[in-house]
């Protein structure tokens, strides 16, 4: 006798709606890139024409976008080295305060509170290379003998970004490793103490092993979020100046409003994602390992 399988209908009903959700903000942006970039589609122009594998060739023989691709790099090795670095410490410093740790955390997390176009406008009012504070405080110490251009100097606007990334992704870092660190047996340190064990080696075999799932989470977004940053960048400089910083979501993104080349841009696109897809293999293969390890 057959056994009749009892579908669930109602759990479907419930997840139905966030499918339907992620599949029109998440399935078909990336279906339809893919498609446009095998094509001639034009922001202006109505008609296309299928040209498979052309746009690809057109972008990956362009010194421009591997310009931009060594500056994305750049860009997010150098923010995610400060982030993880300064955001670390942090949590490690406020999770030994014992007084004041709440107003301590709440002042960390100012930064991030704040939308990018609040940031990016406030810094550029700070930094100004006629009327900024900065640049007029750094003149009247004498730090200075003329107005640095923070923004508008090749040699300035690079570094001057990466600061105000650093400073504006620390919070996240220090919140989640300070979440992390609090859910560490206190009684293993206890031990390791009575044991005779120097802080160092406290650190290394106990506080490292319960933490590194999480910051290793924490650098797979960060690194998916600061290699697709967009309006940091193009709010504070635009990719300027001379395309110095120019990365590939503002490369794209000059492409395709720009020259209304949606083909082209849509094929960078794709190369962006297929990229960050490879990071995500390479940074999940790492984690997996560890997660095996602490089994």
């Amino acid at each position: 006798m057959k056994r009749k399988v009892k579908f669930d209908y109602a759990r479907w009903v419930f997840v139905l709606p966030a499918l339907i959700i992620v599949g029109l903000l998440l399935v078909y942006p990336i279906f339809s890139s893919l498609y446009y970039s095998l094509t001639t589609k034009h922001l202006i122009k109505a008609t296309y024409d299928f040209v498979g594998g052309a746009n690809y060739k057109a972008v990956l023989s362009d010194p421009n976008f591997y310009k931009a691709f060594l500056t994305s790099i750049l860009w997010t090795a150098a923010s995610l080295a400060g982030q993880l670095f300064i955001g670390f410490t942090s949590a490690l410093a406020i999770n030994r305060v014992k007084i004041g740790k709440g107003i301590y955390r709440t002042l960390m997390i100012i930064p991030w509170a704040f939308p990018s176009i609040v940031i990016a406008l406030s810094w550029k009012w700070i930094l100004n290379g006629v009327s900024g504070f900065l640049p007029n405080f750094l003149v009247q110490v004498g730090i200075c003998s003329e107005l640095p251009q923070f923004l508008s100097d090749s040699n300035l606007v690079f570094l001057t970004l990466i600061f105000i990334n650093v400073w504006f992704g620390v919070p996240m870092i220090m919140v989640n490793v300070l979440s992390a660190l609090q859910t560490i047996p206190q009684d293993q340190y206890e031990a390791a103490q009575i044991d005779g064990a120097s802080k160092l080696q406290q650190f290394r075999l106990i506080t490292v092993p319960h933490i590194k799932i999480v910051v290793g989470l924490l650098v797979v977004l960060r690194t998916i979020w600061i290699f697709n940053n967009f309006d940091l960048i193009y709010l504070l400089t635009g990719g300027g100046p001379a395309n110095a910083t120019t990365t590939v979501p503002i490369y794209a993104y000059n492409m395709g409003w720009g020259t209304k080349l949606l083909g082209k841009s849509s094929a960078v696109t794709m190369l962006l994602l297929s990229f960050l897809l490879l990071v995500c293999v390479v940074y999940f293969t790492i984690i997996g390992k560890w997660e095996k390890e602490d089994k």
